[in-house]
This record gives structure tokens, sequence and C-alpha cells, in this order.
């Protein structure tokens, strides 16, 4: 029996979890499955309640939650090796100030650099600080975040890339790119919800290259299921894909929209299924 909790792919068996954690019903489902298909913006405890008691589990969000936010994912392309900006992690500003003596101390990067606090997507919580004025003022704005239980950031090298970042999108065995690319050039962003535009045709041998990379460390972590941000610096010789950012729950205009998202999941997860020896009994 094949088990789903996703609003979009009816199973033998369908549950939805949406706004509520799992309950005892739940888990006899899960336990009664062969496998589990589970929506992209599920908790942490559903995953979890999933992972430890179906040996099957679609998406594959293992590293999702034990590298979680912006600091969990720089601990693991260190540890996995990949190529990434230079980066420090502060789970709080105390953790900043400890470290470098002081709330007004600048840290050991030269301006232009970024800041990222540990939420926030598609260029949100995302800075470019060029003065020590402006790092101070963001410092008080993580401040002010902890009070309200938002806390860590990130500091990171800023790389000049022509205003463009490559988005590596992977869905099952399914593996798409393109540029965001921002037209103006006072922007520091390259989302497209900052006003970045696609194109899917430029430099296809670096399109080639990024989809390598990617390939290879979803075949190291057992992601499925994510869009990866890359830059490629435009002052360095080296052109070697630099990590920037994973994204579990990601945009779908670059891959047509939603309908076309919805139908490039549905066909690899019956092909997950399928290559498990098992089949929908509905199918």
């Amino acid at each position: 029996m094949i088990l789903s909790f996703h609003p979009c792919f009816e199973a033998d068996k369908n549950l939805l979890c949406a706004g509520r954690e799992p309950d005892a019903d739940d888990l006899a489902a899960i336990k009664a499955a062969n496998a589990v298909i589970l929506p992209q913006g599920c908790y942490r405890s559903l995953y979890e309640i999933a992972h430890n008691n179906c040996r099957y589990v679609f998406p594959n969000f293992d590293v999702r939650f034990k590298y979680a936010g912006k600091i969990g994912q720089a601990r693991l392309f260190q540890q996995k090796n990949v190529p990434y900006p230079r980066t420090e992690t502060h789970l709080n500003v105390d953790a900043f100030v400890g470290h470098y003596g002081g709330f007004s101390a600048q840290p050991a990067f030269d301006f232009p650099f970024v800041l990222k606090f540990d939420w926030g997507g598609e260029g949100y919580q995302v800075y470019l600080i060029q003065s020590a004025s402006e790092f101070k003022d963001i410092l008080q704005a993580a401040r002010n975040f902890e009070d309200s239980g938002h806390t860590g950031f990130i500091i990171q090298e800023y790389i000049s890339s022509n205003n463009r970042s490559l988005r590596v999108v992977v869905i099952g065995q399914t593996v798409i790119s393109y540029w965001r690319v921002q037209s103006n050039n006072q922007s520091f962003y390259s989302n497209l919800a900052k006003g970045a535009v696609i194109d899917t045709d430029a430099d296809p041998d670096l399109q080639e290259m990024a989809v390598k990379s990617v390939k290879a460390f979803c075949s190291r972590t057992g992601i499925n299921l994510a869009g990866f941000d890359l830059l490629f610096s435009s002052q360095r010789k080296n052109r070697t894909p630099l990590f920037l950012e994973i994204n579990y729950y990601f945009g779908r205009r670059g891959l047509g929209g939603s309908e076309r998202f919805y139908e490039i999941l549905t066909t690899e997860i019956t092909k997950w299924i399928d290559s498990l020896g098992l089949s929908l009994s509905n199918g």
C-alpha cells in the first residue's frame, strides 16, 4: 500500500496533515504502508514519524532537518567539502560579540560583505553590507529579531557574479537549470522575487558544470527534491560553481509554472515507486 500525504499525488491511501501535528491514525497508516509520499512543506514531526516507521519515504529530507537553516547548510557544505563562499556562522549577536570582542567590532571580511539571517528565502532577510554603520544597524536588527524568537545569522564574502545566479532544481531524477539575471545594476539581488529575469540558454558549459556538481552532491546526501542556488565568480579565473543555498520549497516560474512542476513531480514519484518494485493498486 502506498500512502500519500501530498494533496496533489493520489495514492492507495490519502491523508492530509497540513497545519497540524501527526496523530495516532497517521502513525497507524504509516506503519501499514510500503512507501510514504510527503509534501514539500511537511513538518519535521511528520517527516520523522514517517522516516522512523516506513522503509521508503519520498522526498528524502534527512539533511533538510539535520542541517536546518542557512547555518546548517553552511555546515553541510563544509562537511561535504564542496566549494562555497567563505562564511562565518553566529547563533546570535552575543556569539558574534564573544567572538570579536565587542558589538561595534568589524568581522574579518572586507566591505562589501553579505549578511543573511538564518531564515527567509527569495532574497528576503539577505543584506549587502557596505559600511561599519550599516553593519551596526543590522546587528541591532538581529537583536530585535532575537526578542521575537528568531535567532542566528551568517556572514559571507561577497562574490561578484555579473548580477546573476544559477538555479538548479532537482525533482527525483529530473534536473533543470536556469540563470536568474538582475538587469538593474543597482540591485544586489538575483532572485525572481526581487526583479530578476530567467535565462535558460546562456553559458550552457557553466550550467552543465553546475548540474554535474549538484548531482554529485545529491548522490552523497540523498537529496531528491530541492532547488540549489550557485554562483560563478566574474573575477576569478577558476570557473568553479560555488554552492550558495538549498531551497527545499522553491518557486516554479523557471520550471514553467506550478502545473508543469506537478506534472514532473507526479512522474518522478511514480518512477520512484516503480524503482522500489512497488506499484499503485489504483494505477
